[in-house]
């Protein structure tokens, strides 16, 4: 039922994130970083061999299966859904999957290792990407709808 939404907001995830890094990569890498609210936010450059936070920097080709993985499993779960506010939870980690994934594929230093461009800052925490703002986003409203009982789909919708 839900099924376009889903991946409509993955369509928008993954444009304007690799637009973002597209940007970043064109005018941040090898500059100085640039700060867009003072000290709070800041655009810097890097390229991430690992996972969120470059942990496990030696695992890209584990975290590009694993990214295979994760979208295969919600477009399967997107046939079955019911309720629009986790279409839209999926489809923003659907599309931040397949965002830092395409990293991973097609980025240096090479297919199934690219690094992923990672280019926001705040103070006290590593840089990240857009992908990653929608992966922990939807992450942190799925847990809170999976807490108060709001279920992905309705049993009287897979009866009809």
């Amino acid at each position: 039922m839900y099924q376009r939404r889903v991946f409509a907001i993955a369509l928008v995830v993954v444009v304007l994130d690799q637009f973002a890094k597209w940007w970043a990569v064109k005018h941040l890498e090898f500059q100085s970083e640039i700060s867009v609210i003072g000290n709070f936010v800041k655009l810097s450059f890097a390229r991430n061999p690992g996972a969120a936070f470059s942990f496990a920097t030696g695992s890209t080709i584990v975290f590009t299966a694993l990214a295979i993985g994760v979208a295969a499993v919600i477009v399967r779960t997107s046939r079955t859904l019911t309720n629009p506010w986790w279409a839209a939870c999926l489809g923003a980690l659907l599309g931040g999957a397949i965002g830092n994934l395409l990293d991973r594929l097609f980025r240096s230093p090479g297919i199934g290792k690219g690094h992923v461009v990672d280019f926001i800052r705040f103070p006290h925490y590593p840089l990240f990407n857009i992908a990653d703002c929608a992966i922990v986003g939807s992450a942190i409203v799925m847990v809170v709808m999976s807490l108060r009982g709001i279920e992905m789909s309705s049993e009287e919708t897979h009866d009809s």
